[in-house]
């Protein structure tokens, strides 16, 4: 029995039944972009995802802390955006009644709605139990019905202990090759997968269903024999990731198959399985710091399943600082057995001694 068992259970529950707000929002068309301080789009989905896991962990763990995206302010002030994510928070449920009441059931007012989107306003740190939550991570993916996930992760002290990473429009079959396609147009049937991993246990990945959880199947990084024939993925957006640094260093790896782009931590979580090789994120501008949501729970999971992450420096991401990655620059993963030579080629590309 896993240490932390109860704590994955409900994590896989509350992801899984967040996905299934996000799916509904696509599908009703209720999204609309609002404007956020950082100015990436925000979706009514976004704020609807936070509270449904926000509740989900408050009535498990009401101690533990929550670092999160959102925050409620917005919704206090504009009524009408404030019913319609409270419409599809209500009405959101897991179709299993055992599992709808581990999670604690549903959410009992509007008001308990924002109070628990407030609730992520923790500031993170090297202490105690903190769980980071990406409700919508890679929303223009979620827009055009590409790529996104939605993330879940719990820090011990620092730590990353779970990850839980639900991606609704990745292949259930774990074998599927990664493609260009992947980018838009991916919300038919055949799709929705929901990935875990506890530290020292391995990683699994599971089909995401309406209801109880699916059966698991382990997965693993693919050993690469040469590092010619890997495939990367990257991020869609520019502003995310150098492509042009990217290039190079696949040049200069000697790799031709063309990079596969998509958003969100979908890319860990198609490496881990061994649908992609390697995942780069390298930095474009020096002042930028990654936000822990955006990469805990993927961090371990393709650790869990035999890779390496760490940053440009070769340094392990540290989620122990606060609400950034304020050590670390970019993000390096490959399979354990690759890794030393993709980060020697990234280094030389940067002009990093």
């Amino acid at each position: 029995m896993s240490s932390y068992a109860k704590e994955l259970e409900i994590a896989q529950l509350a992801v899984q039944r967040a996905a299934i707000l996000t799916k509904r929002v696509f599908h009703e068309k209720a999204k609309g972009t609002v404007s956020k301080d950082d100015k990436s789009p925000v979706t009514i989905g976004d704020f609807g995802a936070q509270a449904l896991i926000i509740a989900a962990l408050k009535a498990n763990f009401p101690e533990d802390e929550i670092v999160a995206e959102e925050e409620a302010a917005q919704l206090r002030e504009e009524a009408n955006l404030r019913t319609t994510i409270w419409d599809l928070v209500k009405s959101t449920s897991l179709s299993n009644a055992s599992a709808e009441a581990a999670l604690g059931g549903p959410i009992k007012s509007e008001d308990d709605m924002l109070t628990f989107i407030d609730y992520g306003n923790s500031k993170g740190g090297a202490k105690g139990r903190i769980w980071a939550i990406d409700p919508i991570d890679g929303t223009k993916g979620f827009l055009r019905g590409g790529q996104y996930a939605v993330c879940l992760a719990l820090m011990v002290d620092g730590d990353v202990k779970v990850g839980v990473l639900g991606c609704p429009n990745l292949p259930i079959d774990d074998a599927a090759p990664l493609t260009g396609s992947m980018e838009s147009g991916q919300t038919d049937e055949g799709r929705g997968c929901l990935f875990s991993g506890v530290l020292g246990e391995g990683a699994v990945s599971r089909p995401l269903t309406t209801g109880a959880l699916a059966s698991s199947q382990k997965i693993s990084m693919k050993a690469i024999t040469d590092i010619a024939a890997a495939t990367f993925c990257e991020s869609v957006e520019a502003g995310h990731s150098s492509h042009g640094d990217q290039a190079e260093i696949a040049k200069k790896l000697g790799i031709t198959n063309p990079s596969v782009r998509m958003d969100s931590q979908a890319k860990y979580a198609s490496i881990a399985r061994g649908a992609g090789d390697i995942y780069l994120r390298l930095p474009v501008k020096a002042t930028y710091q990654e936000k822990i949501w955006d990469h805990a729970a993927g961090d371990l999971i393709v650790r869990e399943a035999g890779g390496a992450v760490t940053d440009i420096h070769g340094k392990r991401l540290d989620f122990s600082i606060g609400r950034t990655l304020a050590e670390n620059k970019g993000v390096v993963a490959a399979p354990t057995g690759g890794h030393a030579q993709v980060l020697a080629v990234v280094q030389e590309v940067l002009g990093i001694k």
